[in-house]
């Protein structure tokens, strides 16, 4: 283990980033670890770091065929047959970048000062992630209905009902899929639970869409976009406008316009909600037909 914690040492040392596992896989062995101490980035420039490390470093044993008179030396590590592997080789060939690249009219970029920075240059602390669940349909690989939670059998029908009568979906409904998020019962420690909640259902619809071979035009959105209780735990999950990043009817995570209606489970309550609904089914059937219309013709 003291390899990886040197290879991580000259690793850092050059401005490499290091990165590990962040998850783990159901039935997969643990990624093995080491101590290795979390610090802020260093004030000094990799070069000057890689060189420390390299003075640091025992310079390797050289096997010669014959003596070398002092006359036959060269100042040059790669001329006197010096391997390339060695400290002082390295250094040599750092000390000719350095020099290059401080030649004159050649401008280096302002560094800020790091007194001045403040808490900007502070490192964001872990927090928990976001929870949510939506239930998923795809309609003719076009259109994409989204639910919080679970899709009830009667929530099922009602809106099979509904698709019909507008003239959108002909015959039974599509399987429903469910996403939650995260997808992990051990829920891991994020820096920012609102981008890594956009990017999860953004691969998850991207995911989808690929092995389905669907081609998205528009998102049914059935429901409040605000944060509600979780049934189970009681906690709040996150509000789903803020994860579809909705401006102006249009989600910015899934890059498609969103058309939004009351919840499901409000419809199921009376006729009123019903006929309120129609006028606005009938303008989704007509973009229905439309959009079908210009993919038979593309075709």
């Amino acid at each position: 283990m003291n390899q990886e914690v040197t290879r991580r040492h000259y690793l850092d040392a050059m401005g490499i980033t290091a990165w590990a596992a962040k998850y783990q896989l159901p039935n997969a062995l643990p990624t093995e670890a080491c101590e290795w101490e979390d610090s802020t980035p260093a004030p000094t420039p990799p070069r000057e770091r890689l060189q420390a490390l390299l003075d640091d470093a025992p310079a390797p044993k050289r096997q010669t065929s014959k003596p070398h008179t002092p006359e036959s030396q060269s100042p040059d590590p790669l001329a006197s047959g010096e391997a390339i592997a060695s400290p002082s080789a390295v250094r040599a060939l750092l000390d000719q970048d350095k020099q290059r690249a401080d030649k004159p009219g050649q401008h280096k970029p302002a560094i800020a000062n790091p007194d001045t920075a403040g808490p900007r240059a502070e490192a964001a602390r872990p927090a928990k992630p976001l929870k949510f669940a939506l239930s998923c349909v795809c309609l003719e690989g076009r259109w994409m209905v989204l639910q919080a939670g679970e899709m009830s059998p009667l929530e099922q029908q009602l809106l099979a009902n509904l698709l019909q009568a507008a003239g959108i979906q002909r015959g039974a409904l599509p399987e429903v899929s469910h996403f939650t998020w995260p997808q992990m019962a051990n829920a891991f420690a994020v820096e920012d639970p609102l981008d890594e909640a956009r990017e999860g259902l953004a691969a998850f619809i991207a995911g989808s869409a690929s092995r389905q071979g669907w081609r998205l035009e528009r998102l049914l959105w059935w429901g409040e976009l605000e944060a509600k209780p979780d049934a189970e735990s009681g906690a709040e999950q996150a509000p789903l406008e803020r994860i579809l990043n909705v401006t102006e009817g249009h989600s910015q995570t899934l890059s498609l316009p969103l058309w939004q209606g009351p919840s499901l489970g409000s419809l199921l309550d009376g006729s009123h909600s019903k006929r309120d609904l129609w006028p606005a089914l009938q303008a989704l059937g007509q973009l229905w037909a439309a959009g079908a219309k210009q993919t038979a013709d593309d075709h």
